[in-house]
């Protein structure tokens, strides 16, 4: 399927807003639950980077298969029921419609981006983690600098929010980011 025919689908089937919802939720939820499974890491005694890295792969592996099959899913769904009331409303069969291709193609795109988002978020997070185990010396060490990149990602998906809503950026990065330092508090507490 070539670029502009999925732009069209994109546009007949309103989808543009639901795929930028769903990778902020998502990249969120990956963002959250990475930095969330850190400092689970960090407030617990000492543990092997290697059970560190293979535990926030397989959280980001699960995050985006999740993504990809809950959202693929509920998408299809959703496209069914809108393509038989049309058809309905029309009295006539869309068969051979742009509307027709959406229902086949959009719950994939959709399904791509909201499985997608939590698993590169995630996979940027662990980055410090990985190059630690390689020999690199971080300045904060591997999970507090893990727990930064998070933090960062969190506060510019919060921009990122504010900027698509037209509220002011910083305000919306801060909320974003007044979210994640509760988390890690309660995890500290925890822990």
């Amino acid at each position: 399927m070539e670029l502009k025919q999925i732009r069209t689908l994109l546009e007949i089937s309103h989808s543009e807003e639901i795929m930028r919802r769903y990778f902020v939720v998502n990249g969120y939820d990956g963002a959250l639950t990475m930095l969330g499974l850190i400092m689970g890491f960090y407030v617990s005694d000492s543990v092997d980077l290697a059970v560190v890295i293979t535990s926030c792969l397989a959280a980001a592996l699960a995050l985006g298969m999740s993504g990809i099959s809950s959202a693929y899913i509920s998408e299809a769904a959703e496209r069914r029921r809108i393509l038989e009331q049309l058809e309905g409303a029309m009295v006539t069969s869309l068969d051979e419609s742009h509307h027709a291709r959406a229902v086949i193609w959009i719950p994939w795109l959709v399904a791509l981006v909201n499985g997608i988002a939590p698993l590169l978020i995630a996979l940027i997070i662990i980055i410090p983690l990985w190059l630690a185990r390689s020999g690199v010396v971080l300045v904060f060490g591997p999970l507090l600098s893990a727990m930064v990149v998070a933090l960062v990602i969190v506060f510019l998906l919060g921009v990122f929010l504010g900027r698509v809503g037209g509220t002011f950026w910083l305000w919306s990065g801060l909320q974003s980011l007044a979210v994640a330092f509760v988390t890690v508090g309660l995890i500290y507490l925890v822990g």
